[in-house]
């Protein structure tokens, strides 16, 4: 049951083509944003769609397998957990963001 403490899966396309950064450390890694939409029925009964998007970050294999063939628009499966990070801007305030860290990704869609 620990395994389920933190634990996120997403079904969504990319807004935008990945950006892939080359860490000094050798290492790598994919930044990108997903949208998952969800519709309902409201008072009135018309069809409504919310989309959400998502933050998604990956690193090593993972960030490789986004660089080679994910791209914008793709509809991609992701399993990961939820981190949140903190840093100061240019201005000097304390900004947060809550990310996905993904550790699994499946490609969908043609």
């Amino acid at each position: 049951m620990n395994t389920l403490r933190n634990k996120v899966q997403l079904i969504g396309n990319l807004g935008n083509d990945p950006e892939i950064i080359n860490l000094e450390s050798g290492k790598i890694l994919a930044k990108f944003s997903i949208a998952t939409n969800e519709s309902y029925k409201n008072a009135q009964g018309e069809k409504v769609t919310d989309t959400q998007w998502h933050n998604i970050v990956a690193w090593g294999k993972t960030a490789e397998i986004v660089e080679k063939f994910v791209g914008k628009g793709k509809e991609v499966a992701i399993e990961g957990k939820l981190t949140t990070r903190s840093w100061e801007d240019k201005d000097g305030m304390k900004r947060y963001t809550t990310e996905v860290v993904c550790n699994e990704l499946l490609m969908l869609g043609k």
